[in-house]
């Protein structure tokens, strides 16, 4: 398995949906599917929305460092679970923050 992987790899092109553009897309499709309103739910919900907000965090700043065309979302990101880790609630500055975020993901 090993030989056919590395006879098929190309290091001057990076892999279909790799990339800065392909993290910001992804960080933008988790935020996508986040529902704040579920993040302290008990049981799969809870747990889908604590991950998904995570995701778009982690996705975002992988973004950023490879392409700082993206450190805007990065940035709104961050803050929103900064901001959310200090209050325990997505209150009003929280939740400006996701649709800044946001909005920057419709315009990617």
């Amino acid at each position: 398995m090993g030989a056919a992987w590395a006879l098929n790899d190309e290091s001057d092109s990076p892999a279909a949906g790799a990339g800065p553009a392909a993290d910001a897309r992804a960080a933008c499709q988790a935020l996508d599917g986040f529902d704040e309103s579920k993040y302290v739910t008990k049981g799969p919900d809870g747990d889908i929305a604590i991950n998904r907000y995570a995701a778009a965090g982690a996705l975002s700043a992988a973004a950023a460092a490879g392409d700082a065309t993206y450190k805007p979302l990065a940035q709104a990101i961050r803050r929103s679970q900064d901001l959310h880790a200090q209050v325990f609630d997505f209150n009003e500055e929280v939740k400006s923050h996701l649709r800044e975020a946001r909005g920057i993901c419709e315009d990617l």
